[in-house]
Parts: C-alpha cells; sequence; structure tokens
C-alpha cells in the first residue's frame, strides 16, 4: 500500500512499485519542494531514505511533470538498492519516445535526461535509432491530416495473453452483418471531418475473420473517403484465415500492407497459447501474400508461455529469412482480462532479456532499422516493442499513432478518437463501447460526439 502527502503523484510512482513487484509493501512517502529543489522521503518498514533532486519547472503543468520525474526516480533508486539497473531505468511511460523528442524540441540532447533516469546506453542508442528511422514520416505528418483506425473485433479463438475486446467468432458471428453495416455508416461519416489521410490501418483482432463480401464493402467505403493512394494497412492476422479471395480484394482495394501475426514459429507453443494454425500455414499465407507485391508485417513475441532462448531464436531468424517488409517483437505483456492473467500475476524476465538482445542484433545484421518503440504496464523484464522495417519501409500509421503526432480517427467497438493540436501538445479523445451490441445501439451519438470533436 502506498500512503503520499501528494496525491497526484500516486499513479506515477505506482508504475515504480509494479516494475519490482513490491505492490504488497506499505510505502509512506512525502514530498516537498523549495524552488528547483524536489524533496521526496520514503518509508518502507525500517528503511527510510530522502532523495533531492534539481528540476527547473515553468508554470503550474511543468512543475507537476517535474514533480512526478522526480518521485519515479526516487522510488526506483529506493528500490533498486544496489541491484543491477533495469533496462530502461526509471522509465515507466508508454512512450520513450516523446519524452525524448520533448529534449530535441527544446534545443537538448536526449542522453543526458535518460542517463539520469538510470536507461541503458544500447536503450540510449535503440531510440536515437528510432528517431532517426522515423525522420522523413514524422517531418511530413507532424500536425497534418489525420491517421483512419477502423477495427474489426473478431477472433477465430482467444489467445492466452490477449486482452483486447476481441470475442470468439463463433460466440458473436450474429452480430457480424449489422456491425458491419454500422462500422460503414460510421466511415462514411468521416467525409465531412478529414483533411488529409495519411494512412489507414483496419486492425483487430483478425480481420479476415469476416466474409470477403463484408470485407469488400468496408474497402469501398474507406476508398470512398478519397484516401489518394495514402499507406493501406490491413491487419489480417491469424495465417488460418487467409485466403487468394480476400487478398485478391485487398489487392484490387488498393491495400498496400498485409499483417501476418504468427507470433511465434513453434507449433508447440501455438498449440499451448490457443493458436489453431501452424508454422506451416504461417508461410503459406506469407508466400500466398507476397504473391500480391503487400508490404507484409510480421507480430513476434518474447517470453510467451513455455517457450525458451532457443525457440524464440528459431522464429527471430525464421522470420528474418522470408525477409518481410516490417517485423514486430513485443514483450509479452501481462494484461488484465487475460486467461494468462488468471492464474499468473507476474511475469518473471528470465531468458526474455536475452530474447530481445538476440533479437536487436540478428534483424540489425539482417538489415533491419528500428521505426517504432513502445511499453506496456506489466511487460515481461521491464521490456518493450519494436517494430523493424527494411529501410524506406516504415509503417506511417505506426509512427503517427505511437508519437501521436497527427489525429487519429478510429471507428468500430473499443476505438478511440484523437484529436492532436499542434503537433502533440494537447490531445482531446472520443472513445467507443468495448461491448459489440452497445456499440451497435449507440452508433448515431458516436458518429455525433466525433463530429463534435474535431469541429471545434
Amino acid at each position: 500500500m502506498l500512503t503520499t502527502n501528494c496525491g497526484f503523484l500516486a499513479a506515477e510512482i505506482m508504475d515504480v512499485i509494479r516494475l519490482f513487484g513490491a505492490e504488497g509493501d506499505d510505502f509512506v512517502h512525502t514530498f516537498t519542494h523549495d524552488g528547483d529543489n524536489y524533496i521526496n522521503t520514503i518509508q518502507c518498514g525500517s528503511h527510510s531514505r530522502t532523495f533531492t533532486d534539481t528540476w527547473k519547472a515553468e508554470g503550474e503543468l511543468d512543475f507537476k511533470r517535474c514533480a512526478k520525474r522526480s518521485a519515479k526516480l526516487a522510488f526506483y533508486l529506493f528500490l533498486r538498492g544496489n541491484s543491477p539497473d533495469l533496462p530502461w531505468g526509471a522509465l515507466t511511460g508508454i512512450r520513450p519516445t516523446k519524452m525524448a523528442y520533448a529534449e530535441l524540441d527544446g534545443g537538448r540532447d536526449f542522453a543526458p535526461l535518460f542517463k539520469k533516469f538510470c536507461v541503458s546506453e544500447d536503450n540510449i542508442d535503440i531510440v536515437r535509432r528510432v528517431i532517426q528511422s522515423q525522420r522523413a514520416v514524422y517531418s511530413r505528418n507532424r500536425g497534418v491530416g489525420e491517421d483512419i483506425f477502423v477495427g474489426i473485433p473478431f477472433c477465430p479463438t482467444k489467445c492466452e495473453y490477449c486482452s483486447f475486446i476481441t470475442a470468439p467468432y463463433a460466440a458473436v458471428k450474429k452480430y457480424a452483418d449489422e456491425y458491419v453495416e454500422k462500422l460503414i455508416e460510421e466511415i462514411y461519416s468521416l467525409g465531412n471531418i478529414i483533411t488529409r489521410v495519411n494512412s489507414v490501418y483496419i486492425g483487430g483482432g483478425t480481420p479476415f475473420c469476416l466474409e470477403n463480401e463484408q470485407l469488400t464493402r468496408i474497402y469501398a467505403a474507406i476508398n470512398a473517403l478519397g484516401t489518394g493512394g495514402a499507406e493501406f494497412t490491413v491487419e489480417a492476422g491469424r495465417p488460418d484465415t487467409f485466403t487468394e479471395e480476400k487478398l485478391a480484394a485487398c489487392k484490387k482495394a488498393g491495400v498496400t500492407r498485409i499483417c501476418v501475426n504468427p507470433q511465434t514459429f513453434s507449433d508447440q507453443t501455438l498449440a499451448r497459447i490457443g493458436r489453431r494454425h501452424t508454422a506451416e500455414q504461417t508461410y503459406a499465407a506469407y508466400h500466398m501474400a507476397e504473391k500480391y507485391g503487400f508490404d507484409i508485417n510480421i507480430d513476434l513475441i518474447a517470453g510467451l508461455p513455455g517457450e525458451k532462448l532457443p525457440d524464440f531464436k528459431d522464429s527471430v531468424i525464421r522470420a528474418a529469412q522470408l525477409q518481410p517488409a516490417n517485423i514486430t517483437v513485443h514483450s509479452l505483456c501481462l494484461k488484465s482480462g487475460s486467461r494468462l492473467k488468471e492464474h499468473t500475476s507476474r511475469i518473471e524476465s528470465g531468458e526474455i532479456d536475452e530474447m530481445i538482445a538476440f533479437s536487436r542484433e540478428e534483424l540489425t545484421s539482417a538489415g533491419y532499422q528500428p521505426y517504432y518503440l513502445y511499453r506496456q504496464k506489466y511487460q515481461a523484464g521491464a521490456n518493450e516493442n519494436i517494430g523493424w522495417c527494411m529501410p524506406g519501409k516504415q509503417c506511417a500509421y505506426n509512427i503517427g499513432t505511437m508519437e501521436e503526432i497527427c489525429s487519429n480517427i478510429a471507428v468500430g467497438a473499443g476505438a478511440i478518437s484523437k484529436r492532436v493540436f499542434g503537433g502533440g501538445a494537447r490531445i482531446e479523445r472520443a472513445a467507443a463501447p468495448k461491448d459489440i451490441p452497445t456499440y451497435i445501439s449507440k452508433c448515431g451519438k458516436l458518429i455525433a460526439d466525433r463530429a463534435a470533436l474535431f469541429s471545434k
């Protein structure tokens, strides 16, 4: 339990406490400040320490930001003690690159701040490489246009680790036709909002769960907006849902990028996590999509239940041998709502640090460069997710979404639209309900709320 005299710091502090699995301990925290000096006193049992740090703040909002940083760093140093630093040190935010960009926008190198937060040299370097890879897309789309997200929350089955709103298709198929109707209604309503479409992303779930006729109607609605040849991704998903008919329809609709998401090339692991396909089907889906000339992304997860380092190495090597445009490497995350969370309270890092290190080395050697990066709470080994690409094959949607450089207009159940003001200085949101029947019943209101947000 945490007791603090400064309520707005509690959430930031708890993020650090979770890094060390210390949620069950009793902490008493006192925060004071004297000018630019921020003072945090922490007591846990008989152990007590006071940390004084200097931060220069301009205005109330900046003061709160500096106070949060000082408290996070103090708790990190308190809990770390004499142990080695975690890979990202005291950084617990979802997007380390946003902190880096803020420093760069202020005319400062971000490395000194990251070092202060005990971030490893390797991770400082990976952030620098990500920023370099993003440069063209970041400059082109910052503060201009919109990314469009279309959510299709259906999957053949629910994976052991998944917390998304997806439901097994057999259980919700009765809603599919009406869901598609409302989705198309939402898409058409965007014609009065969009200014310039930077990218389109149809995600899930597994969009290829839907019938080809349903997908084709969704594509037609998107193209009616006048996307002007923008990047167009379909996260087709599980290899066992791929068909020639669906891929041909994608090609005809102007889709430029397809995601094949096996997560692993181990048949044993696939069965363990609730997947009903094999590595052989992954190869078949990949080569089927390859014939149509799509840029292809492959998703992998480090730390899946029961996997060891040799298993993960094999998956990375196999993925790289296919030479897709993108490979995304996730660290397993323990999420509320997943079956994994029901019987697991904490994911031990185990070999995950070695898995991540291997993926970085192997993919760099294979010619890939990191181009986006984000982190999540309860992530194994306090690691991260990194998108890797071949030169010139950056996914604009991923960069726009992760760096929040332009507005994101999202349709579908559980979708969250974000209007970005001032190139990211302020963000306002409008969210849709996650429950599919509720989404269907409230579609009209969602359209009105989104129109109000984007008419400001």
